[in-house]
This record gives C-alpha cells, sequence and structure tokens, in this order.
C-alpha cells in the first residue's frame, strides 16, 4: 500500500480498476496491526448465495419447459430462502458492497420475476395464446419495475417500513397456486 492511502480516513470510498478493466469499490475501513488494509468491493461468500438462487430460478424455468411443475416451485422456495440469506452473510461478515445488491437485483428478477412468470406460463397461460403470454410478460414487468424502485429509493426509503409487495412473496404466492394446482389436477380438469 502507498504512503498516500495509509494516510486516508477509515470509511473513505473509491474506485480501482483491476487488470481486466473492470471497476471495484474500493472501501478503506479495515485496520490490521496499525495499517490500513485495502478491501474489494467484490465478495465471494454472499454473492455465492445469490449466484446460487440466480441458478435456482434458472432451473425452475428449465423444469417447468420440461413439465416439472413440483421440482419448479420447490426451486423457487429454495431461491427465496437463499435470497434471505445472502444479505445477512453480507452483514454478519460486513461484506457488503453496492456490487453485491445490484448482484442481488438481477439474481431476484430471473428467480422472482421471470422464473414464477414462465412457470405458470407453462403450466397453464399458454393455452391462452397470446393473451397467457402477455399475462406472464406483465409479471415480469412488474417484477423489474418493483426491483428497480426499490433500489433507487433505498437511501431515501424509511427502513422501519417495506413499501410494496416483495418480490419473493408475490413470487411464494404463484409457485404455491402452481403447485397446489398442479398436485390436484386443476389444469387437467379444466381443460377437458
Amino acid at each position: 500500500m502507498s504512503e498516500n492511502n495509509k494516510n486516508d480516513s477509515p470509511s473513505e470510498k473509491a474506485t480501482d480498476e483491476s487488470e481486466s478493466g473492470v471497476t471495484f469499490e474500493v472501501v478503506e475501513g479495515s485496520v490490521e496491526g496499525g495499517r490500513s488494509v485495502r478491501r474489494r468491493g467484490v465478495y465471494l461468500l454472499p454473492n455465492l448465495f445469490t449466484t446460487a438462487a440466480l441458478f435456482c430460478g434458472f432451473y425452475a424455468v428449465i423444469a417447468s419447459m420440461n413439465g416439472l411443475f413440483e421440482k419448479a416451485c420447490i426451486a423457487m422456495f429454495v431461491a427465496m430462502f437463499l435470497d434471505g440469506l445472502d444479505g445477512r452473510v453480507a452483514r454478519l461478515t460486513n461484506t457488503q458492497s453496492a456490487f453485491g445488491a445490484e448482484y442481488d437485483s438481477l439474481s431476484d428478477l430471473v428467480a422472482f420475476g421471470l422464473a414464477p412468470a414462465l412457470v405458470v406460463y407453462t403450466w397453464s397461460l399458454n393455452a391462452l395464446g397470446k393473451v397467457g403470454w402477455m399475462v406472464s410478460f406483465i409479471y415480469v414487468a412488474c417484477a423489474a419495475l418493483r426491483l428497480a424502485r426499490f433500489n433507487t429509493q433505498v437511501d431515501t426509503a424509511d427502513s422501519r417500513y417495506f413499501t410494496g409487495l416483495p418480490s419473493p412473496t408475490a413470487a411464494a404466492v404463484v409457485a404455491s397456486v402452481v403447485w397446489v394446482g398442479y398436485d390436484r389436477g386443476f389444469i387437467e380438469r379444466t381443460m377437458r
């Protein structure tokens, strides 16, 4: 570490460009042995949970395309569990970053926006033709707008209150309807 950085305040933030051209947020804040230690803004552990949630959303789409609706719904519920863990792990290990927040939102869009819409589309809405895919798209667009709104208001919103319906909760409702409906054979009876 250079002499210039040694005297900076512990809470100073800057950007640093790696050899690959990717810009990272650098947080000066750790002091080890009397020296300030630079910590990069991309952290492995919480991002592994986020990646696992992203995979679960992807798997839910693939499973529904193959008619495995129970597995698709289970994958969405596992994604919800993992989504709850990634933020907690980041806070516990003090590894929060702007990158992690954005990556979590992208993962949420796939796992709780795209996956539920495609699962319900392949389960029942595909019989409605264009109307079915329009309804599915509206769900995805609402999830994307909800996540974008949350990201832009994170600094100004009162943290004691949650505004709107969280994307994982909306996905839980859709997954539950599909799972119960599929288990009870609802679509098969109505399509006869």
